[in-house]
């Protein structure tokens, strides 16, 4: 008798890759809070890092925060605490009425801030130095601002995707 199937030949099976699998396009969703926060945060701390600062002829470096520089610096603070009230608003389930896109005001505050903080970066106070030079913390802050702006208009893109 006669096997109805003839005997394989004995070969070592190649292994198949598996499919990889189609990567994810990144989405921006859930960018926008993260970045709110951070800026927010950034932008509450930034009036109490040096904005400006001087070395004075005998070799002492003098630094002026940007809490100190006036009604801007404070707005500055403000503008960031505001940021953090309506992001923890929102994360608690809070949210502002329908006629006032929270997307809007992020964007207005962010605009706020970059407008205060490009006008201390501009025009240095002179009664602080004659001879000042912008510190590290007016750039963070400025950095802070438009990252308000951004986060604002990722809000406002993925209410429209």
């Amino acid at each position: 008798m006669q096997t109805p199937e003839p005997a394989r030949q004995f070969r070592p099976q190649r292994r198949s890759r598996a499919p990889r699998p189609a990567r994810a396009v990144p989405s921006v969703a859930g960018w926008d809070e993260r970045v709110a926060w951070v800026a927010g945060l950034v932008l509450t701390l930034s009036p109490f890092m040096d904005w400006y600062s001087a070395t004075s002829p005998n070799g002492l470096t003098y630094s002026v925060t940007g809490w100190h520089t006036g009604a801007l610096g404070k707005l500055v603070f403000f503008v960031g605490l505001v940021t953090l009230i309506l992001e923890a608003l929102r994360e608690t389930g809070i949210e502002l009425p329908a006629a006032v896109p929270e997307q809007l005001v992020l964007i207005a505050l962010g605009a706020l801030a970059v407008i205060f903080v490009l006008i201390r970066l501009i025009s240095v106070p002179d009664i602080y130095f004659t001879t000042a030079g912008r510190g590290i913390g007016i750039y963070v802050a400025l950095l802070a601002a438009l990252g308000l702006l951004a986060a604002g208009l990722l809000r406002t893109a993925e209410d429209l995707a």
